[in-house]
This record gives structure tokens, C-alpha cells and sequence, in this order.
């Protein structure tokens, strides 16, 4: 009985999530400005209702996001970018 319990097999091995490291895209890139006139660049920071993603999901930094949150709300003035919609991409 000793030896059956030392023998412990799994199904499928046992996996370690191992987490990506979160990186800001505009320090990696040396950019500078964001632009809002650029709406394809700027959607790669809103979800699909149309909603600016957080931080913690873009890994973007806290300078950034603010220019980034500026620069949607201002495509959305310009009706660059819309303010809520179904399926945005």
C-alpha cells in the first residue's frame, strides 16, 4: 500500500502559467505623440462596445494612457471614432 501512494500519475501533466511580462508599446516604440486622427491606431486600445481599455490590460503607462484616453475622446468629437457601437472590430 505504500508504494501505490508514493506512485502518484496525472492525467495530463501539471502545467506553471507563466505570465507575459506587461510592456508600454509607445516607451518600446519611442513615440511620442498620439494621434487622433489615426482611428485604426487608436482601436487597438478600445474593446468591441467601444470602451478605452484599462492599464492593467494594455500594460500601457499611466502618461500614455491619459494622452491615449485624450486622443479617443477627441476622435469621438470628430466623429472619427464612435462613441458606442456593437461590433467595433
Amino acid at each position: 500500500m505504500n508504494q501505490n501512494q508514493s506512485e502518484i500519475r496525472y492525467l495530463t501533466p501539471p502545467t506553471v502559467e507563466v505570465k507575459k511580462k506587461k510592456y508600454c508599446r509607445f516607451k518600446k516604440n519611442k513615440i511620442r505623440y498620439v494621434d487622433y486622427k489615426d482611428p485604426e491606431f487608436l482601436k487597438k486600445f478600445l474593446n468591441e462596445q467601444g470602451r478605452i481599455l484599462p492599464r492593467r490590460l494594455t500594460g500601457t503607462s499611466l502618461k500614455f494612457q491619459r494622452k491615449v484616453a485624450t486622443a479617443v475622446k477627441r476622435a469621438r468629437h470628430l466623429a472619427i471614432l464612435p462613441f458606442v457601437t456593437d461590433l467595433l472590430k
